[in-house]
């Protein structure tokens, strides 16, 4: 996220002395990624933030793997999720590869009584439905639906929902999520024809600083793993941090989309990338104004990667019988396109009002037995006229 912000207090010079008013000095932390040579910023704490008091019991929170190496089209009916009071276990992976998770969650109550890491993944998590704050050691996001919350590897946050109702969609990443590069210049700045700008992110705001002793139990994720750690000191006693590795949200209702006067390919959607997989955002646009134009997709070969679509809203026009909450994966190896009917039934039309966002992932995904549970069973053959 090549956008610089500060919040709080900070020291004039990095790296040097910075006293607090009733004695003693703040400690200087790094938080950067891919070692000392991408985005990072500086965090100054109260107590040291390495002060662990004890390590619990540790427990394996490794996917259960159904189909290894899949080929099949499927379509899953996430709303099936059941909903979970804890953030954590609400989670459910549903696909996944050396690269990323992907998962869905529907918890009912705030992460409050605990604080969590993932240690391993970057998480871009979209908020279908729910409302809240993230609170993270960095400062507080408030989010809506239709809220995508990036949240780098390493951070620790809490969610509050004001919501009972709430429904996500999560992919982590072990690569760092960015924006795209083909909407910056070279030093990081968001172009002109890029279809959003650096004004419509969400940055952290609010920093609230706690200074306290006491038990704080954060949960670690690394490796399969789930880690319980207690530290001595309130994980947000942060008074200041500047640099370019926060969190930030982003609303897709903010994503303006490029159209043009014949159906244009996936890239124009594009809204986050990694070196392994790309994140798109499909929404209410004007269709392709050529006058002799088909404004659904075309079929097109999955040569190159997985194709996971997550259908927030509106109406899909290139299948059929597709609901809010539903996800597809159309394989690597096999071409996909517009259900029966939907390619005639665009021509003509001048608007789609869908709302979808699509993960395509460069290497293939392995299918858990959580997305057996929700697989309709018949989306492979639903291209027979």
């Amino acid at each position: 996220m090549p956008i610089y912000h500060s919040l709080g207090q900070i020291p004039p010079k990095r790296h040097t002395i910075f006293n607090k008013e009733n004695g003693g000095i703040y400690y200087e932390q790094l938080f950067g990624t891919e070692g000392f040579n991408s985005h990072s910023s500086l965090l100054y704490h109260v107590h040291r933030p390495t002060q662990i008091k004890h390590i619990l019991e540790s427990y394996d929170v490794m996917p259960r793997i159904a189909v290894e190496k899949n080929i099949r089209p499927i379509l899953l009916k996430s709303m099936k999720t059941k909903p979970v009071d804890d953030f954590l276990e609400s989670r459910v992976p549903l696909m996944l590869n050396s690269d990323c998770v992907i998962s869905v969650a529907a918890p009912r109550q705030s992460l409050n009584q605990y604080f969590y890491k993932n240690a391993d993944a970057d998480e871009l998590i979209f908020v279908h439905e729910g409302n809240g704050v993230l609170h993270t050691l960095m400062g507080d996001i408030q989010f809506v639906p239709g809220d995508y919350l990036v949240i780098p590897r390493g951070m620790i946050y809490q969610i509050s929902f004001d919501t009972y109702n709430n429904r996500l969609f999560i992919t982590e990443s072990y690569a760092p999520i960015y924006t795209p590069k083909s909407y910056k210049n070279s030093s990081g700045q968001l172009l002109e024809h890029a279809p959003f700008c650096e004004r419509d992110f969400k940055l952290p705001g609010s920093l609230n600083t706690f200074d306290q002793k006491g038990d704080f139990l954060i949960k670690i994720r690394k490796q399969g793993m789930m880690h319980q750690f207690v530290y001595a000191t309130h994980p947000f006693d942060v008074v200041g941090w500047d640099g370019y590795n926060f969190p930030y949200g982003f609303s897709i209702h903010n994503f303006e989309p490029i159209t043009g006067r014949v159906h244009l390919p996936p890239p124009i959607h594009l809204n986050f990338e990694t070196s392994s997989f790309v994140v798109c955002s499909f929404c209410p646009r004007l269709y392709d104004y050529h006058p002799q134009a088909i404004p659904a997709p075309y079929h097109h070969s999955n040569i190159d990667s997985d194709e996971v679509l997550y259908y927030v809203d509106g109406d899909f026009m290139s299948r059929n019988d597709i609901e809010p909450g539903d996800i597809t994966l159309h394989p690597k190896g096999i071409p996909h396109g517009p259900a029966p009917g939907a390619y005639e039934r665009s021509i003509g039309q001048k608007e789609t009002h869908e709302l979808a966002v699509m993960v395509d992932t460069f290497r293939p995904l392995q299918i858990t037995e959580a997305a057996i549970a929700m697989d309709n069973g018949n989306y492979a053959t639903s291209w027979l006229e």
